[in-house]
């Protein structure tokens, strides 16, 4: 009885903990056009001014994005990128690049 409530117990936090991202990476990869420019078209970029992408945990890239389309975080270039990104973009995104080595 015991082995069964654990088991039930992780089962649950297994659902739950998944249940809010349920991300599309082949749809990021197709929003991921216009990141490539900078970011490179694998999500590693030839400029050293300009993050890596490829690889980078999603949760870490969703929170940015957000904060870049709210105005919390700034930049002259990624601000009016992230602006018209809507959550389901943003969470696609960063299946997509976290996906990535």
């Amino acid at each position: 009885m015991k082995k069964y409530v654990v088991a039930a117990i992780s089962s649950l936090l297994l659902v739950s903990a998944n249940a809010g991202f349920a991300a599309d990476a082949a749809a990021g990869k197709a929003k991921s056009a216009t990141c490539a420019g900078c970011h490179g078209p694998a999500g590693v970029s030839a400029n050293p001014l300009w993050p890596n992408l490829a690889g980078q945990k999603a949760p870490y890239m969703v929170k940015q994005l957000k904060a870049f389309r709210a105005g919390d975080r700034k930049d002259p270039m990624m601000s009016p990128m992230a602006k018209p990104l809507s959550d389901a973009d943003i969470e696609n995104l960063a299946a997509y690049y976290s996906s990535l080595k």
